[in-house]
């Protein structure tokens, strides 16, 4: 570099704090060498390295001449970035998220940012797979490095650096990356997958009619090839799109006719991602007008938010609150700025995004860890310029930087998959999107049929603006109810394995009907327990302290928490008795049981058990949608977001299953997951049904879901809540501790209780054992720190973090694992 470069800094020193993608309790000073003083700025990346030989990328959080007192620092290798990939609002929303959720700024920058701007040493290379051989474009470096991994497949970063034989690889990967032959590889276990249809068209060679006329001559004898053809040009010119199971119903033709015209390259097949939804309609204007009361919420909630940040909308199911969400956000970005509209569950919710999509065209972007590590970091970067006007995402989405940012909604914001459980920080992206909001100055819309204790306690208290839609669109009426006694049907001896007399009669009309069903059970497995009945003896995991469930689909014994499992018991290992009975049962032994009341029918299973294997889950939507299964038993995920024409009836196996839970938050999960299960029936002209069976038939929740009665159940609640001092009426944090020795765990967790003890008083409660007290090998121990609405939640928080740092330096608890939870729900 020249000198009159040089002399552009003056020489001067600078040194640059960084952010680095670790947990760390504070951020380190590093030095900027003079020729690369005038590339650093807050928010880009550098190369440093840190301990040993560990090379990161880290983030520049800010810049000073003043150097580190206590340690020399080291050098920064290199700047990553030509512009910030991070900008200053980000940077202050991490800070307020690592204040609240106590926890490091590492932590928060491991969360937030994408794979593939976060490279470490141990971070993994992989070869693009629609790479052909040869690349004209690549440097000598960068082609030996693709050879290498045509063979080896994968390379982490020190591997690089010891093939290339130099330190500094990141721009070589970068340049890689960039030219899209490489790519990040990160481990993403998907729970949902997007449903996939196929779709039929007409190769464009026979659309000439010449062709097409030498076509139909070429069929005439393959009648069945030929009626297939006919079907698909009559259908053609109604969709521009002609599903497979469409061309199927409207012809005479089978699979194979399609299938011999597919060989003939007559027919192409296409298959895309489709809605697990049907809202109200498969048809979606983009011009539609919203109904009177539409109309009023829309004026209603506009009039709310020139007063208030925040505005909650309590929609009963299917009232239309999408059409509402779509006019908001019109209105919010028509003078420029951005908009977020936050899912709990994107993969399942494929309409509302393709609706808004179809709304909004390319102004749109999505934000799922459903997408490659390539794929985000694209949106990451089309965001931060400006590219995207609206972002559509679940829970990560808070994280993404936005520069002017107007209007944010978070659908269904009652839904637990919006609390992150593991790793740190473990946030709650609803709470953590109003301080988003907040921020920037933002206006938002929480909506729900079922709101949160706590939002409809803000709502009530005038924090929040409150709206109802109690309207449902389009005149479709609510499913009728009715409740069983298990009691009383055992009683009179007419219960038929875990079905009463009315659910299999109703079951029987809904088949003879050619309507579907849907059963929900809140447990997977066949039977929850083996237990001995001469002496009581229960196998339990060797890891975790839980008992085993039975799976008869694998003939084993298998634990929920760590995945263990042992072959069943024959004889009691502790007295040697024969006499194992199955006790308690899940969706596999419904499933059993029901194929031999109803041999006849098509029976499928919806549950993690079931959708383990690629592609598992769409198969078994795309039966039941396809109505190839009569029968649908699932656990909570046929309660999310499901939905289909022909169900008229869902039955609820035992509802006693939720009450029972020991949790405050019991009785509302429990009205809201009934609520939900109820909505999957009757959403179109039939009127449909809910058959809950429970042992107790008469409780409140269960009374409350029947009437549809959401403010009789918050009404019950916060008057509970507020004489034992739950939220919203205090502040909870969770903090568990973690040894493989149980002695050791014992004494270090009082040991840390009675420290917090004589600073907090009662306000700490513990140690105690969790439910499950052993996970892993690692033994549990819990203390709550329950603050009322006079604390000072943020020093209770500093004293947290001091008294964890002290503990930590002892050397007899070394080796304890210290979690935070803060709102841990």
């Amino acid at each position: 570099m020249a000198e009159d470069q040089l002399d552009f800094t003056e020489r001067e020193t600078y040194f640059i704090e960084v952010i680095l993608p670790l947990s760390l309790a504070k951020n380190y000073l590093y030095r900027v060498p003079y020729h690369l003083n005038d590339q650093i700025a807050v928010g880009k990346r550098v190369i440093v390295q840190f301990g040993k030989s560990k090379i990161y990328t880290a983030l520049i959080k800010s810049i000073t001449t003043t150097a580190p007192e206590v340690y020399e620092a080291k050098y920064i290798i290199d700047v990553v970035d030509q512009a910030p990939v991070v900008n200053a609002m980000q940077l202050k929303f991490w800070d307020w998220m690592a204040s609240y959720y106590v926890c490091n700024e590492g932590e928060v920058m491991s969360a937030a940012l994408p794979a593939g701007l976060k490279l470490a040493s141990e971070t993994i290379i992989v070869l693009r797979e629609d790479q052909g051989e040869v690349h004209d474009n690549l440097t000598e470096k960068e082609a030996l490095l693709v050879e290498v991994l045509r063979t080896k497949q994968r390379l982490s970063i020190d591997d690089i650096a010891k093939l290339l034989g130099q330190k500094i690889v990141f721009p070589i990967i970068r340049s890689l990356i960039d030219k899209e032959v490489v790519y990040i590889s990160e481990e993403v276990i998907e729970k949902y997958k997007p449903l996939l249809k196929s779709f039929v068209s007409l190769n464009p060679f026979y659309k000439e009619e010449g062709s097409l006329k030498v076509l139909f001559e070429s069929l005439e004898r393959a009648p069945k090839q030929l009626d297939a053809l006919m079907a698909y040009l009559q259908l053609s010119k109604q969709n521009s799109e002609v599903a497979k199971v469409e061309l199927l119903e409207h012809s005479n033709a089978g699979q194979a006719a399609i299938k011999s015209l597919v060989d003939k390259d007559v027919f192409l097949i296409n298959k895309k991602p489709v809605s697990r939804l049907q809202d109200e309609t498969d048809d979606f204007i983009l011009n539609f007008k919203l109904s009177t009361a539409q109309a009023t919420a829309f004026a209603r909630i506009n009039e709310i938010l020139l007063e208030k940040e925040v505005v909650l909308l309590h929609g009963i199911t299917a009232s239309g609150k999408t059409q509402l969400y779509i006019k908001l956000i019109e209105q919010a970005i028509e003078h420029g700025g951005q908009a977020l509209f936050l899912l709990p569950e994107i993969a399942l919710t494929t309409q509302i995004v393709e609706r808004i999509k179809k709304y909004f065209g390319d102004a749109i972007g999505v934000y799922h860890s459903k997408f490659n590590d390539f794929e985000r970091v694209e949106i990451w970067n089309k965001v931060i310029n400006g590219n995207y006007k609206i972002v559509l995402g679940a829970r990560s989405a808070v994280f993404l930087p936005f520069n002017d940012l107007k209007f944010i909604i978070v659908d269904e914001e009652h839904e637990s998959s919006y609390k992150q459980h593991d790793p740190a920080p473990r946030y709650q992206a609803r709470d953590a999107a109003v301080y988003l909001a907040h921020q920037h100055k933002a206006k938002i819309v929480l909506g729900s049929a079922t709101p949160s204790i706590e939002s409809y306690y803000n709502a009530l208290n005038n924090k929040y603006g409150l709206v109802t839609l109690d309207e449902r669109f389009g005149g479709v009426q609510l499913p009728t109810h009715e409740v069983i006694s298990i009691a009383e049907q055992t009683k009179k001896k007419k219960m038929v394995s875990y079905f009463s007399s009315v659910l299999i009669d109703d079951i029987t009309t809904s088949l003879a009907n050619n309507e579907q069903v849907i059963l929900f059970q809140n447990r997977r497995g066949y039977a929850t327990i083996l237990i001995c009945a001469t002496c009581g003896f229960t196998p339990k995991c060797v890891n975790c302290d839980v008992s085993l469930t039975f799976h008869k689909s694998s003939g084993k014994l298998h634990c929920h928490y760590c995945g263990y499992h042992e072959s069943p018991l024959n004889i009691c290992p502790a007295c040697g008795s024969v006499h194992i009975e199955q006790k308690g049962f899940g969706t596999e032994r419904v499933e059993e049981e029901l194929s031999l009341i109803f041999p006849e029918a098509n029976i499928a299973r919806l549950d993690v058990d079931s959708t383990r294997t690629k592609n598992s889950l769409q198969k078994i939507i795309s039966d039941f949608q396809d109505k190839k299964t009569n029968i649908l038993i699932g656990t909570q995920m046929v309660a999310k977001g499901l939905d289909f024409d022909n169900v008229t009836l869902i039955g609820v196996i035992n509802a006693d299953t939720l009450l029972n839970y020991p949790d405050f938050r019991a009785f509302e999960r429990s009205y809201q997951l009934l609520a939900q299960v109820s909505g999957r029936a009757g959403r179109r002209e039939k009127q449909g049904k809910v058959c809950i069976q429970a042992y107790d038939d008469k409780h409140r929740i269960i009374k409350q879901v029947v009437e549809n009665d959401y403010v009789q159940m918050y009404e019950d609640e916060i008057a509970e809540r507020s004489q034992f001092n739950y939220p919203p009426f205090s502040r909870l944090i969770f903090i568990s501790l973690r040894h493989k020795d149980a002695d050791v765990i014992n004494a270090a967790s009082l040991h840390f209780a009675n420290t917090l003890k004589a600073r907090l008083g009662s306000r700490v409660l513990g140690p105690e054992q969790p439910l499950v007290s052993r996970i892993r090998n690692y033994y549990i121990r819990q203390i709550i720190i329950k603050s009322d609405k006079h604390t000072a939640i943020q020093k209770v928080k500093a004293l947290l973090k001091s008294e964890i740092t002290t503990f930590n330096a002892e050397k007899k608890f070394k080796g304890v694992l210290i979690q935070l939870d803060v709102d841990p729900y």
